[in-house]
């Protein structure tokens, strides 16, 4: 069985954490499989190969979609594009786990859903099995998109929206749908790897975001206050006594942020740019509170009972600040200084085993989404 897992990345780190969430329930659930991979800039070969990941041949050029073609290969020659070079093409997956996070809605090009209609009515004719693993969607209000989406959703064997606000923006495309539920973020069950060393205690680990500046962020006060505001949590954490760490989630952008954050202040704060995401969560794992724009570092720390503040580019933040009754502590761009001293306190007087007993619930209905999948396996 050929398994495409989609919309994974190794430069993003919580892309990568759903990539090893697959992976991890895979060996459990059909250790037989064999993983496909997509290639992209964001997915270097040697790092696909460290997995023994097959290559999607992914026959799209200049926006125009070839992979429908794939299915006349004869058989005699997609094997031998298998076997010699480890090239898969879409003739020959059997099932799509799509893992995309958040990808279709307005905040991205309106070609992501529609090149998706396309594969899900591929999919439909060749009688292939497509899930969409737990994610944020939407909205949409583009006439296209939502007409396109609404002719092939139903096709998929299974659509996971992560919040009430994506379930809600998908059912209104599905309509009432078997098919539709709602999960929640399914890195959570991640075992995070051994660190060599631990950090030192009372360490307080920054995580910026560069769209938390960008054109995606529709909130026009963050790009304005967005430097200063994690300037002052520094010195509300200096004046505490805390460690501080700034951590890299995310590749070249979110480095240069980091180390805008840090200027003046090198000697005092650490920064860590760390490949691996399970480090990556092992370090956050070992922290005393977080402050964090990632989505999947605000995952990894309030899944282990971490305090967290966080700061929203998306619909998604919110929802997940409000599972894990954390709500305060998601801010606004706007807050005084008092005010900011306030909720930084309010983070490290957290009571954490809330926070683990929230943890405990959500793992429980990750286990439920693996169920699901097991059957369609």
């Amino acid at each position: 069985m050929y398994i495409e897992i989609k919309g994974v990345q190794f430069v993003n780190k919580g892309a990568e954490l759903m990539l090893h969430a697959v992976l991890q329930q895979l060996a459990l659930l059909q250790p037989e499989a064999r993983i496909v991979l997509q290639t992209n800039s964001s997915s270097p070969y040697v790092a696909r190969a460290k997995l023994g990941a097959y290559q999607k041949a992914g026959l799209r050029f200049f926006g125009i979609e070839f992979n429908a073609y794939s299915h006349w290969l004869p058989k005699k020659i997609r094997n031998w594009l298998i076997n010699q070079y480890g090239i898969v093409t879409e003739a020959d997956i059997d099932l799509v786990l799509d893992a995309s996070g958040f990808a279709y809605g307005d905040q991205w090009p309106e070609n992501n859903s529609l090149y998706l209609a396309d594969e899900l009515e591929r999919f439909q004719r060749k009688g292939k099995t497509y899930v969409f693993l737990p994610q944020a969607f939407g909205p949409f209000s583009r006439p296209l998109e939502q007409k396109r989406l609404k002719e092939s959703l139903g096709y998929a064997a299974l659509v996971c929206a992560r919040d009430e606000s994506s379930f809600a923006y998908m059912q209104q495309l599905m309509g009432q749908s078997d098919r539709l539920c709602q999960l929640p973020d399914f890195t959570n069950l991640v075992q995070p790897a051994q660190l060599e060393s631990e950090l030192a205690a009372n360490t307080l680990i920054i995580i910026p975001n560069h769209q938390m500046l960008s054109a995606r962020n529709p909130d026009p006060l963050w790009p304005q206050h967005y430097l200063s505001v994690l300037r002052r949590f520094i010195d509300i954490a200096e004046q505490n006594a805390m460690h501080i760490v700034v951590l890299n989630h995310e590749g070249v952008k979110d480095l240069e942020l980091c180390q805008q954050l840090i200027q003046g202040k090198s000697e005092k704060i650490k920064l860590i740019s760390e490949p691996d995401p399970l480090k990556v969560k092992a370090l956050i794992g070992q922290s005393r509170a977080v402050i964090c724009s990632r989505f999947h570092g605000c995952v990894s720390a309030l899944s282990q009972g971490i305090p967290c503040i966080g700061t929203s580019w998306s619909h998604k933040y919110e929802a997940l600040f409000a599972d894990y009754q954390s709500t305060q502590l998601l801010i606004r761009p706007d807050l005084t200084e008092q005010q900011l001293n306030d909720v930084f306190m309010l983070m490290l007087n957290k009571d954490k085993t809330l926070l683990q007993q929230e943890s405990a619930k959500f793992k429980a209905l990750s286990e439920l989404l693996w169920s699901k999948v097991s059957q369609l396996l």
